[in-house]
């Protein structure tokens, strides 16, 4: 049996900072092959996104069982500078383990391995990548196109992040809202003010539009969802003369969106407004993902009865948040994320506690027994 302790700790020490290959892999695949697991491991995409190591592992079942995976991902973001101690040497404490990737989520990676039944009926996957926490270009997606061509897509995928907020179990994931990134740049002409009908300020066209952009009302929201919501994210003019009117002024908004809308159709809009108060703006827009709900049933019941069989309490079932590649694998099959307590990730002095990680490993256990 592995110990998931242990096997946090050993994931912990191997640094794997975006874009995560090499020893990390390592270690998990050591863990996996003792398990009867069959591991590929391929390097996908060139710098400066890549390059990226993914994993995918799988043991078929000894019965006529459904397919169950496991997605996660080992790249963890840059630890900063300030830690109590080094943020890649595990470090017990008490009752916590700190180290950057503890939480998010290398712990809950760990919990699981350790979770696997010697044998199971169905077959059991695990997806996992080193590029999630970055542009995400060469990870999940190059994954699913690898399990697409073995012909091995699941039935049911659970998602290892760390949902809980206020302690382990109280939340769960069944969805999460959209993303879309617009840049806007209004050209102009460049000139002296005190000879403006010489130039052409680009800074009130900008104005005009983004005062429109920020008066929608996109939605009231739906039952399984937070009203979607625009933001202005950055203002760029770059003018440091005093007496010089702009060439240029840029301006970049944020959309998290519901299942309302979509990035494109939301995209256009905003390029329509833009365009009627500047015709010759360039509005450029990147869809990080669409919204996606898993609407409850069989998955989301089976993990909140798992939950509720260790921690004695039944997990909210939420689309509140950022994104995860659940975005993706949504549009295989039936996805739910469920993991460790997310106080402390991304933060300096990561830390899970001791406790957490061997009930995280019951709830596993527990979920995969039923599969």
């Amino acid at each position: 049996m592995t110990d998931a302790l242990d096997l946090t700790k050993r994931l912990i020490a191997a640094p794997s900072v975006t874009p995560a290959r090499g020893d990390v892999f390592d270690v998990l695949e050591s863990a996996l092959t003792p398990l009867g697991f069959d591991v590929d491991r391929f390097i996908c995409g060139d710098a400066p996104d890549g390059p990226v190591e993914n994993l995918f592992a799988t043991r078929a079942g000894t019965g006529d069982r459904r397919h169950f995976a496991y997605a996660g991902h080992l790249d963890v973001v840059p630890p900063g500078d300030g830690w109590t101690s080094d943020p890649f040497t595990p470090d017990v404490r008490g009752d916590l383990l700190y180290g950057r990737g503890a939480v998010d989520m290398k712990g809950s990676i760990a919990a699981f391995v350790a979770a696997i039944p010697p044998t199971s009926a169905g077959r059991i996957s695990l997806i996992i990548t080193g590029d999630e926490e970055g542009p995400a270009v060469f990870g999940t997606v190059a994954l699913i196109d690898h399990m697409k061509a073995r012909g091995l897509l699941p039935d049911l995928c659970l998602v290892g992040e760390p949902t809980s907020v206020n302690r382990l179990g109280d939340m769960m994931k069944i969805g999460r809202r959209g993303s879309v990134n617009i840049w806007i740049t209004v050209p102009g002409t460049q000139g002296h003010v005190a000879y403006p009908h010489l130039a052409d300020n680009p800074i009130p066209r900008l104005v005009r539009a983004l005062s429109r952009i920020e008066a929608i009302v996109l939605d009231d929201g739906t039952d399984w969802f937070q009203p979607s919501n625009i933001e202005v994210t950055d203002l760029e003019v770059g003018n440091k003369a005093t007496n010089v009117i702009p060439a240029l002024a840029k301006a970049r908004l944020s959309i998290r969106f519901n299942d309302l809308h979509t990035g494109q159709g939301l995209a256009d809009r905003i390029r329509a407004i833009v365009l009627e108060e500047a015709p010759n703006a360039e509005v450029e827009a990147r869809i990080s993902g669409e919204a996606f709900l898993t609407p409850p049933g069989e998955l989301s019941a089976l993990v909140s009865a798992a939950v509720k069989s260790v921690t004695g309490i039944e997990p909210e079932a939420s689309t509140t948040g950022g994104t995860s590649d659940a975005r993706f694998l949504s549009k295989l099959c039936p996805v739910v994320e469920f993991g460790l307590h997310n106080a402390t990730m991304h933060k300096l002095d990561e830390a899970v506690t001791i406790q957490d990680i061997r009930y995280l490993t019951n709830i596993y256990a527990t979920i995969l027994n039923k599969i």
